[in-house]
């Protein structure tokens, strides 16, 4: 039997593949409703847009750190439903406002607030509960056929967004996004495994509070220390920073600048997610033919074409932003899947939630800075030229790349490579 078949036959994975592939169609329809409730139900500019997607990401810088050492004390499990129930709860609040004509620009901005903080737990333990559910052999093809249906979400959740916004409002497409969180809630249910993590707190007595800046610290460093982590973890801040701007203004740009309407958004949006799907899928072929290493660098090859996405008009001159927006994610997702793996497989089990946060909140960090310079450049010299700057910025970045160790290797490093930290850490020598 191969790989595939083994993952895909799998029960555990059949049920956490059922809840992570619904939440994600959910947010890829929150992609498009939020900003169209932002601009057509409250008449928000670029810059309060670029303001909500900002405080979406902000409570990775504040919070993320807390919750890294934290989830590596609690069950990931618990955290992960928790999260989602919070989700529920939030998203269903505006249409609920909306309905008796109560919503307002600040409860928007406290629901984006919120969601940000539900996911800053969710990812976090969601990171580290995978290698729970699956053994180290079947983490790349896990992953890439998660990132493969979160990208098949985006080109298919989009669209239905907009067709749905034909007959509602469209902050009732966030009614139907918070359902999508129940069900993802519901087969969590069903997945309760016993977390090593856990039971070595409980065994040994450990105390939960009295070491948590330590630990903080412990993940870090690591991070820090690390020249493969740090390489990637600042890479993806970059590329993050040019994503934060990109997603604050292209809706905004295709909504007043090609001048499309809601549906036609939707269906241009979920275009550009197919890219991804084909990134994903392979991710796990590229890494065995050129080595993870190389396998990186070749996938951020792609980002060039972002170049023909500023030259969208309305008919054939959509195929410009589809073309260059699909190559760019085909790079960025096969890239992220090879990172997850590497994480997964690199990192102590111990350590796995506070790696991932710091490296997440690096990462994420730069999107709500990226989201307000969007709406700010967005606002200040118009949406075109804006598009351009973005478009430059994500073909330049791949040198962070290209001047780092990592594309001097054919593969990345094994576990047996990696030194967790109890004296202070040296950095890995090449």
């Amino acid at each position: 039997m191969t790989e595939t078949a083994t993952i895909t036959g799998s029960r555990d994975f059949r049920i956490f593949w059922v809840g992570e592939g619904t939440s994600k169609f959910s947010s890829a329809m929150t992609v498009v409703a939020v900003p169209l409730v932002a601009t057509q139900t409250l008449a928000a500019g670029p810059l309060l847009v670029g303001v909500i997607e900002a405080v979406t990401w902000l409570p990775w810088l504040v919070i993320g750190l807390l919750v890294g050492a934290w989830v590596d004390r609690v069950s990931r499990w618990r955290v992960m439903i928790a999260a989602d129930l919070v989700s529920v709860v939030a998203l269903g609040s505006v249409p609920l406002a909306a309905a008796f004509g109560l919503l307002t620009i600040w409860q928007l901005m406290v629901v984006a607030v919120v969601l940000g903080g539900a996911s800053v737990f969710y990812s976090t333990a969601y990171s580290a509960y995978l290698p729970v559910l699956f053994p180290a052999m079947d983490l790349a093809s896990a992953n890439g056929k998660l990132m493969g249906t979160e990208k098949a979400a985006q080109v298919a959740g989009p669209g239905l967004a907009g067709l749905i916004m034909r007959v509602v409002a469209p902050a009732g497409v966030l009614l139907v996004n918070a359902v999508t969180f129940l069900v993802s809630a519901l087969c969590l249910c069903f997945l309760r495994r016993e977390e090593p993590h856990v039971r070595a707190l409980r065994e040994g007595g450990a105390d939960r509070t009295g070491r948590l800046w330590r630990d903080i610290g412990e993940g870090i460093r690591f991070v820090r220390t690390n020249v493969y982590l740090r390489t990637l973890t600042l890479y993806a801040a970059a590329s993050n920073l040019v994503a934060g701007a990109l997603q604050a203004v292209l809706v905004v740009f295709l909504l007043r600048t090609v001048h499309l309407d809601a549906t036609v958004i939707g269906l241009v949006l979920g275009a550009l997610g197919a890219g991804g799907i084909v990134g994903a899928f392979l991710a796990a072929p590229l890494t065995r033919s050129l080595g993870s290493a190389r396998a990186i660098v070749a996938s951020e090859a792609c980002m060039p074409f972002a170049l023909l996405m500023p030259l969208a008009q309305r008919g054939f001159g959509l195929a410009l932003l589809i073309g260059g927006g699909t190559m760019v994610s085909a790079g960025i997702v096969a890239s992220n899947v090879i990172s997850a793996t590497f994480l997964q497989t690199y990192c102590p089990p111990r350590m796995m939630g506070r790696v991932s946060a710091a490296t997440r909140v690096v990462n994420f960090g730069t999107l709500p800075v990226g989201a307000l310079l969007g709406g700010v450049l967005g606002t200040a010299i118009g949406l075109r030229p804006t598009m351009l700057v973005i478009a430059i910025s994500l073909t330049l970045s791949p040198l962070i790349l290209l001047f780092s160790p990592i594309s001097r290797l054919r593969d990345l490093p094994g576990a047996d490579h990696a030194q967790a930290p109890g004296p202070p850490a040296h950095e890995v020598s090449q």
